[in-house]
């Protein structure tokens, strides 16, 4: 079946429009992994009218593998929504890894046809139909040009949109924060902003939040001999070492009060004094900020200056987590192994599988110690899921089950309770759910279907310090 508006096919992946996510409300299923991926479209929008999934070829997908039925399951449109509806099929149809009858369909569900997965985009499936599981980009339909080859940047259309983000401001002064959970590659969105920038001078990072006050204030703005016990000779902070380059601060949200003031003030003159010096010295750097942490939350708080954040923040960069983009598991999966010098190394579908039904808290700096470790575990055989770590294996504890009460994991268990509501959780619950989370607030919101700064200001009334529940 084709749709000859957008000129799109199932009989040929190479057929898809080129249209731009802000311009495409269109909701679709995107491919996250299938064995026939390369014979498959990595994008199938939602028709108005029918939606079919089935191993018969008049399916608007057809899957032809032993594992879907002839008319598999069906997308149906209710109102404003959009539902999965199995169509009696031999195998089933899931979701999130629960059986389903039906399924009304919410962002980034994870939707399995047989020993097909597919996650659920609610806007703008035309753009990741360009991007195939193997890397490759049918550049015809490729919604953005950009310059940037050979990142350590990986994955499809997501990662893309920031590689084109990146190249439009490279080359000017503008700083950046750049957001995300950890793991997401705040650092090397850092490192290719560098190194298209022109800029002679060289990279400069540090972690803010691994040095006390005193210690980050000399290695950022140095110091003159005697400026303090210890200080035996002059030191050229990283400020003054990044002159002509870029300086990358890391957790820029754990940065001291006193800091701040001292590095806006270096933003404004740009000039630096070092520690125990009345000579300023003229810097010419580019700064680059990284944080998981909510500023405006910070700021709100007094823990973060609104001045300075007004001068780092003028260009925001936001990485997805992992969970959001699980069409680029695969891709990462293999890039990992190449640079292990493992290019030949198999992957088994439970193993695939497993990875795509974990939810990675850690994201791609999680996945690819998986990896390493399913390399040292298979001792050059199949990477299959006893190779994978314990917490990853779990996510597949009840797949294919009927999804009840009973058989749900906890955290999906409370979604029930809590999703919708109206009024505040009780400190119980919360500290409960920021176990749960790890600390992650953005977790932590979505489950309660809240916003960040409600979730902040219930920990605000409650006295509860996040920084309890977050890893070492």
């Amino acid at each position: 079946m084709s749709d000859e508006r957008h000129g799109w096919t199932t009989a040929s992946v190479d057929a898809v429009p080129r249209v731009h996510a802000a311009e495409d409300p269109t909701p679709g299923l995107v491919l996250v992994y299938s064995r026939l991926h390369p014979h498959l479209p990595s994008a199938l929008p939602f028709s108005a009218d029918l939606t079919t999934l089935g191993r018969e070829a008049d399916n608007s997908l057809s899957i032809p593998e032993a594992a879907v039925s002839r008319y598999h399951a069906r997308i149906e449109r209710r109102g404003t929504e959009w539902w999965v509806v199995d169509l009696g099929s031999t195998n089933g149809t899931v979701v999130g890894g629960y059986r389903v009858k039906e399924h009304r369909l919410v962002d980034h569900d994870l939707v399995r046809v047989g020993d097909s997965l597919f996650r659920y985009a609610a806007t703008g499936v035309y753009r990741y139909g360009a991007y195939r599981l193997d890397g490759s980009v049918v550049g015809t339909a490729r919604p953005v040009q950009h310059a940037i080859r050979d990142s350590e940047l990986v994955g499809g259309s997501q990662i893309d949109a920031i590689l084109d983000r990146i190249d439009k401001v490279a080359r000017t002064q503008l700083s950046v924060v750049v957001t995300g959970e950890s793991g997401t590659g705040k650092e090397l969105v850092a490192r290719e902003l560098h190194r298209w920038s022109g800029r002679q001078g060289a990279f400069q990072a540090i972690n803010c939040a691994a040095l006390p006050a005193s210690l980050l204030e000399s290695e950022l703005f140095g110091y003159r001999k005697g400026a303090f016990t210890g200080a035996t000779t002059d030191k050229v902070g990283l400020v003054r070492a990044a002159h002509g380059g870029t300086l990358f601060l890391d957790e820029i949200g754990d940065m001291p009060v006193e800091a701040q003031a001292k590095l806006l003030r270096v933003l404004q003159e740009r000039q630096v004094t070092p520690l125990g010096s009345t000579t300023p010295q003229t810097v010419d750097v580019r700064v680059v900020c990284a944080t998981h942490r909510d500023l405006d939350a910070f700021v709100a708080e007094g823990r973060f200056r609104g001045d300075l954040l007004a001068r780092l923040r003028e260009l925001v960069i936001s990485l997805p987590a992992l969970r959001h983009r699980r069409e680029d598991l695969f891709r990462l999966v293999r890039h990992f192994l190449d640079a292990s010098g493992q290019r030949d190394a198999r992957v088994s579908f439970p193993y695939l599988l497993a990875i795509a039904h974990y939810d990675w808290p850690y994201n791609v700096r999680e996945l690819e110690s998986a990896v390493k470790l399913s390399l040292a575990l298979a001792d050059g055989r199949e990477l299959d899921l006893p190779h994978l770590p314990a917490s990853v294996q779990h996510a597949l504890d009840h797949h294919g089950t009927v999804r009840t009460r009973d058989s749900m994991p906890p955290a999906s268990a409370a979604k029930i309770s809590t999703a919708g509501r109206s009024q505040a959780p009780d400190e119980a619950e919360l500290r409960a759910l920021l176990v749960r989370h790890r600390g992650n607030i953005a977790a932590v919101g979505r489950e309660l279907g809240k916003e960040r700064m409600q979730i902040h200001r219930w920990l605000k009334r409650y006295g509860i310090d996040i920084e309890d529940f977050r890893d070492e």
